[in-house]
């Protein structure tokens, strides 16, 4: 099944200058545990659609708020020369094709 397709929302913003955040938000229990089931293949996914190494993906699971955050470094620190999303709102992309 498709990130999209099972998240209520998926968003991305700076978790400071250096650092990238990613948020899922699911509508109840059932789409939650289905992907925190799947969290290492998750942390593949996001290895490969950022070119990050997987010990630099890091997974947060929140279950009173049936969310999951997942931080990675960014490429080019916001707001440098190159930059092109200061605020990091457009970098969840990736994850809209996402399957597990």
């Amino acid at each position: 099944m498709r990130l999209d397709e099972i998240a209520t929302t998926i968003r991305s913003k700076n978790a400071g200058p250096c650092l990238l955040t990613l948020d899922l938000l699911f509508p109840n229990q059932e789409a939650f545990e289905f992907v925190c089931e799947r969290i290492s293949d998750l942390r593949l996914h996001v290895s490969r659609c950022y070119a990050k190494p997987a010990a630099q993906v890091r997974i947060f699971a929140y279950e009173p708020a049936l969310s999951i955050k997942i931080t990675i470094p960014r490429d080019i620190m916001s707001g440098d020369i190159g930059d092109r999303d200061v605020y990091g709102a457009q970098q969840h992309a990736p994850l809209l094709e996402v399957a597990l």
